[in-house]
């Protein structure tokens, strides 16, 4: 259909006009034909299959049965009224029962006429009926029927109440097709086609809403899902090709002898295998002229700090400065007192900025950094403040970015008169599908090994009959010099989740644990900055065994000595949570602990979460099972969801015609980048008019 077809105002379609118009924008966000035509079924009926009513019983759901209206009467309620329609077939007799708009019903129905009636089957006091039937002449049904599978469309009780019922979505739909079939534009090449044996767009959209056999469906919801995708990936990549082609990076040509040194001489341990392979293709990266933006994901504790650090040695190497940006304080003191014990092995000038540097000491700083004199700046948000001033800014690296809005990232890249290059890490493992449709634009790296010589974390789930075991083992594990997380999910008490708050928790936790054998630190997000600061160094110097804790130590933390995570209400927390507050221990040489405490009343969601944790330390397999359970949109978060409001395809269960419609939009991009070619004009005519429409697919985003 030509897309200029595509954007008419539902209301000129025939059966529409102005009321119903404004009823499907406001209930189903319906405006135009494009928005009718992709208002895809949610599941199909079989309308093959006639039942008697005889052999009709309680298993039965949705039923189609060709009998005879006998007899129409309206009977009296405690609330108004029902009309009752009692029709029968050669083998026995139902009832068809309407509480709403009987008069219009009534008025509607001939009896001793054959009807087919169709609805949900309900059984009482030994009689079968179906309220608000499906009801058609036989006649009527016989010359009408399109499809075998009759679609069922979204719907709410608004619509149903004002006349625009599934059928009558079904008719609307079936007017369109009628009248604009013939239009229909093909929006992908005759030889991807032919390759992957699809069929044409017109006879999709037709076998999606009107499917003769449920051949035809499949052909037709595979054809429009990998369509979908397609054009989502081809925009991604193509963005990717794009800024590498127009955006200049600056180029790192030489592997110099600060990094030469470290890597040869200083560097404590041996890399693993997959730390050498994302650094191959970070050296690439910055190894050309255009700007690397690159996505880096590695589990807790996998090391990719050192592949930071040695990112940073690469443009100090080059005569570049470098800076690495976390989302809060702890975190950003973390990375430098890590980075600083390298650095100072090399004479490498690495300061950090936050918020509560103090202003004489930040002014000193300020000026060294814009003469050059500081090869790397760790930081927070401070390091965006127009103040801030480098003299040549190389690299930028981003730690868990998703905290980061896009406007205070776009500031960094402002700093120089071409961006710097960038590197995203994130610790927090994302599905392959996900990481392809959200940062699809990004270039990939994963490190998906732990360093030799870590051991495992032992996970178990315990019940809260079990907390004097639990508590006695905390007891061991402290006696032999070791420390230990307390997670709470609250800070208050809330009256609707029975669940034990922080500060319950910290009385009972202080009453097991006596001062003055035991010392307990408390932290959670209500504490004034500077509080949460002096309890955490408690802990993190060792001078107290116990951190009764929010989720404030989700991330940043990083206590070697610590070997026991204990969860309360474990069954409160998400996946991806529990897996990052795991990752708190097992930071040393000792075996570590993650004790998941829950009550005894769970859901299966919450059986489910718990029992992965208990059988994988994996982050990307936990990922997985993650965003099954809770799906792209709110395992993103709503900033980065858009690109996930998908039409028809599912990234959880289409991740293979995903990862192929990828690697096809990759194989046409690189064949002919700008899309010049003749045998690929309908795909630059409908990449044009996605971006002249912005809501001809408003699903890509």
């Amino acid at each position: 259909m030509k897309s200029q077809v595509l954007q008419t105002p539902i209301e000129y379609l025939k059966g529409v006009g102005p009321q119903r118009a404004t009823l499907l924008r406001q209930e189903l966000g319906v405006a135009t034909f494009q928005d009718l035509l992709h208002l895809f079924p949610n599941r199909y009926i079989d309308r093959t299959q006639y039942h008697k009513i005889s052999g009709l019983n309680a298993a039965v759901t949705d039923v189609q049965v060709i009998g005879k209206l006998i007899s129409v009467k309206t009977i009296d309620q405690k609330r108004g009224k029902r009309l009752v329609a009692r029709f029968e077939d050669e083998t026995g007799s139902m009832e068809l029962v309407w509480f709403r708009g009987h008069k219009w019903v009534k008025q509607s129905l001939e009896t001793h006429k054959d009807y087919v009636a169709f609805g949900r089957v309900n059984h009482f006091n030994g009689t079968f009926s179906i309220a608000h039937p499906e009801l058609e002449l036989l006649q009527t049904h016989q010359a009408q029927r399109r499809s075998a599978l009759q679609p069922l469309y979204p719907s709410t009780e608004k619509l149903g109440k004002s006349g625009l019922s599934n059928r009558v979505l079904g008719q609307l739909v079936a007017h369109l097709l009628e009248e604009h079939a013939k239009t229909f534009d093909e929006t992908l090449p005759d030889a991807l086609l032919e390759r992957l044996k699809l069929i044409h767009k017109s006879e999709a959209l037709i076998s999606i809403h009107f499917p003769e056999s449920q051949t035809k469906l499949r052909q037709a919801l595979y054809r429009l899902k990998f369509e979908e995708l397609f054009y989502i990936q081809l925009q991604l990549v193509r963005k990717n090709l794009i800024n590498k082609h127009k955006i200049k990076g600056y180029p790192f040509p030489q592997v110099g002898d600060i990094f030469n040194e470290f890597y040869h001489r200083l560097l404590p341990f041996e890399l693993t295998q997959a730390q050498k392979k994302v650094l191959r293709e970070i050296r690439q990266d910055l190894g050309s002229n255009a700007q690397m933006n690159r996505l880096l994901q590695g589990d807790v504790g996998s090391g990719k700090t050192v592949v930071a650090f040695m990112s940073l040695l690469l443009a100090i190497d080059n005569g570049f400065q470098g800076c690495l940006m976390a989302p809060t304080e702890i975190l950003s003191v973390q990375h430098f007192n890590e980075l600083s014990k390298w650095a100072n092995l090399l004479n490498i000038n690495i300061k950090i900025l936050t918020g509560s540097t103090k202003a004489s000491k930040r002014n000193v700083l300020l000026e060294q950094l814009k003469q050059g004199e500081i090869h790397c700046l760790v930081g927070t948000h401070a390091l965006l403040e127009n103040r801030v001033q480098f003299k040549n800014l190389g690299l930028a690296i981003i730690d868990e970015q998703h905290r980061f809005g896009v406007a205070q990232r776009s500031k960094l890249w402002h700093k120089n008169e071409h961006p710097p290059n960038v590197l995203i890490m994130t610790a927090t493992p994302i599905p392959r599908t996900l990481a392809m449709s959200v940062y699809g634009d990004l270039d990939i790296s994963i490190i998906d090994a732990l360093p030799p010589g870590r051991k495992p974390i032992k996970t178990v789930h315990r019940r809260d009959a079990n907390r004097l075991k639990v508590f006695r083992f905390v007891r061991d594990e402290i006696g032999k010099g070791r420390q230990v997380y307390m997670v709470y999910p609250l800070i208050q008490e809330s009256q609707a989740l029975d669940y034990k708050d922080l500060m319950d928790g910290y009385e009972s936790i202080s009453r097991e644990f006596p001062s003055p054998n035991f010392q307990i630190s408390i932290v959670h997000g209500q504490m004034k900055p500077e509080d949460k600061d002096y309890e955490m160094n408690r802990f993190i110097q060792g001078q107290t065994q116990i951190m009764v804790a929010t989720t404030v130590i989700e991330v940043g933390v990083n206590v070697p000595n610590a070997s026991v995570m204990v969860i309360e209400s474990a069954e409160r927390f998400g996946l991806s949570q529990l897996h990052q507050l795991r990752g708190r221990v097992g930071r040393g040489a000792d075996q570590s602990y993650c004790i998941l405490m829950s009550g005894d009343k769970l859901s299966e969601d919450a059986k489910k979460r718990l029992e992965t944790m208990v059988a994988t330390n994996d982050g990307f397999e936990i990922s997985e099972v993650d965003l099954k359970l809770r799906g792209p949109g709110d395992l993103m978060g709503t900033q980065q969801s858009g690109v996930l409001q998908l039409k028809i395809a599912d990234l959880i269960k289409d991740g293979e015609t995903l990862k192929i419609a990828r690697s096809y939009a990759i194989e046409l991009l690189k064949s002919d980048p700008q899309l010049a070619q003749e045998q690929h004009r309908k795909v630059r005519d409908t990449l044009k008019a996605i971006l002249q429409f912005k809501n001809i697919w408003n699903y890509i985003s």
